[in-house]
Order: C-alpha cells, then sequence, then structure tokens
C-alpha cells in the first residue's frame, strides 16, 4: 500500500510539472509573437540602380557601337550562345570586361525583369581630347610627352602603364575606342591611382592621331623587336611613344606611320623568352625618356 501511494504521488508530482512545461512554452510564443519581426534580407529587395548601368539588348548593343567608355557587360547565364557571342565581340571590341552573372542578379541590380538578359557599366571617368593633352604641355612650358596604346587588351597592363606614364612626366595617354582595353575599374586599381592625375584621351583611330601629331612636330617612336637599340635613339624634345597589343604587337599600318622604331636589347636570346612584357618594356622604354629630357633640360 505504501509503494502504491509512493508511486501516486510519484506520477501526481510528474503529471503536474509536465502539465506546467507547456503552459511556460506557449507564454513564451505569444511573447515572441508580440516582438517586432526582423526585416527581410536585402536579397529579396531590388538593389538600388546605379546610374551608369544600361540594360536591354538595344541600349547595351548601342552603347558598345557607340565608341563612349564601357567599363564591364553583364551576360546573363543561360542566354543562347549565339546572342552571349556577339555581345562579348561587341564588349571585345569595345575594351570591356565580359562577366556571366544569374538572371537573378540581373534583375537585382537593373530593378525590373525586363533586362533582356544583358546590361553594361558605362564609364564614370571622362575623358580628355588630344588636343587636351597638347594644351596640357603647354601650360607646364614642357614639350608634348605623350604615349598611345595600340591595342593593349590587358586591363592590368594597361593600368601599369599609366602607372609608369604618369611617373615618368608624360603628359596622357591615348586610347583606342575599339580594339583595346578602356578604362575599367581593374585598370584603375592597377595604375594604382595614376587614372585620377593622367589625362586619357579616346580616339577612333590611332593612325590618324599619329598623322596630326606628327603636323604638330611630335616625333612618334613605337616599340618593336626589330627596331634600333633604345640606347642609340634621341628621344629628347616632343615625342609619343607607341605600345601594341600583348600578342602581335604594334599594328604594321601604325609601324609604317611612325618616324621610328625603338627595340630593347635582351641579355637572353635563344632562351624561348622572346620579349618584355607591355608593361615591363613601357616602364623600362618610359625611363629612358624621362631621363633623356631630364639631361637637356
Amino acid at each position: 500500500m505504501v509503494y502504491f501511494i509512493l508511486d501516486y504521488h510519484k506520477q501526481n508530482k510528474t503529471f503536474r510539472c509536465g502539465a506546467a512545461r507547456p503552459e511556460r512554452k506557449e507564454h513564451k510564443k505569444m511573447e515572441e509573437r508580440n516582438q517586432p519581426r526582423r526585416p527581410r534580407r536585402d536579397a529579396e529587395q531590388p538593389q538600388q540602380k546605379s546610374e551608369s548601368l544600361i540594360y536591354g539588348k538595344n541600349p547595351v548593343t548601342e552603347l558598345l557601337k557607340s565608341g563612349s567608355g564601357v567599363d564591364t557587360v553583364l551576360i546573363a547565364e543561360g542566354m543562347a550562345p549565339a546572342v552571349a557571342a556577339y555581345y562579348t565581340a561587341l564588349a571585345k571590341e569595345a575594351g570591356a570586361t565580359v562577366k556571366r552573372v544569374h538572371p537573378n542578379k540581373l534583375r537585382l541590380m537593373t530593378g525590373t525583369e525586363s533586362h533582356q538578359g544583358v546590361a553594361a557599366f558605362a564609364s564614370e571617368i571622362e575623358y580628355a581630347t588630344v588636343e587636351d593633352l597638347l594644351a596640357a604641355a603647354k601650360a607646364k612650358g614642357e614639350p608634348p610627352f605623350l604615349v598611345l596604346s595600340d591595342g593593349i587588351e590587358d586591363p592590368h597592363n594597361l593600368g601599369a602603364v599609366m602607372r609608369s606614364a604618369l611617373l615618368c612626366g608624360a603628359h596622357g595617354i591615348v586610347i583606342p575606342k575599339r580594339g583595346g582595353a578602356s578604362v575599367t575599374p581593374t585598370v584603375i586599381k592597377s595604375s594604382a591611382g595614376a587614372t585620377e592625375r593622367l589625362p586619357v584621351a579616346r580616339v577612333a583611330n590611332i593612325g590618324e592621331t599619329i598623322r596630326r601629331l606628327k603636323e604638330q612636330g611630335v616625333f612618334v617612336y613605337c616599340a618593336d623587336m626589330d627596331g634600333v637599340s633604345l640606347r642609340k635613339n634621341n628621344l629628347t624634345g616632343p615625342i609619343a611613344l607607341v605600345l601594341g597589343s600583348e600578342g602581335s604587337g604594334v599594328s604594321q599600318l601604325v609601324k609604317k606611320l611612325c618616324d621610328g622604331v625603338v627595340r630593347l636589347d635582351m641579355a637572353a636570346p635563344g632562351t624561348g623568352v622572346d620579349s618584355y612584357n607591355v608593361s615591363v618594356a613601357a616602364g623600362i622604354i618610359l625611363y629612358e625618356i624621362q631621363s633623356q629630357r631630364a639631361v637637356e633640360e
């Protein structure tokens, strides 16, 4: 009988304790319901649209063909291969970087479902003219010293060239509207701030620009392996240096228009390493130009 009573009280105590707990849990849940809800993640909300972001097939096509600065082209994953290849080719010709992104990311960036799978960031820097570069040299009372890109495609190389050009006293750099890298965020980063201080001009035709410079008394050199050794050239006075693309170098038409061709001597011929990186070559030649101009002064 004793065992029965003890067991009864034990069961009764367990029952009472067990009955109280759900009440506390329910009370806690009620308190939680009364608390303000957390806002949902921003990923569910449209991102603020950038003023430099252009989207839609026709607007992006016109932007890329216009020759205006374009930093990056965004192409949606899943876009028809032929269409994606078309925009990739246009972007490459305009010197822009291409990135494949999820369609939902484009929706968030543009704030609409009508982006048609493609968007582009227009360049945010203000390009100068060749006349502006020459005027900057005149304002300083110095003979013009310019750098021309004949199709440098790698934005890291272009940024490094701009950095060397600024440090060696160049008055500006000229890049093509098509067929080479434009001033993208990667170029800006690689230049270590040189893009903020070195004027950049974009031209439709590098060859025509060379003709105009020569008419104004600027002596134009290009860098190529079959030129005259750098040490044997007089690099003083009004001067412009043309640098070619990473793969094919300076084009033959541009090369014929130049007044002279400079070559960098190498100490390791026949090793399979037959040329300098374009940004390294630029740094060496530009420093030599700076040294000779300093002596002349």
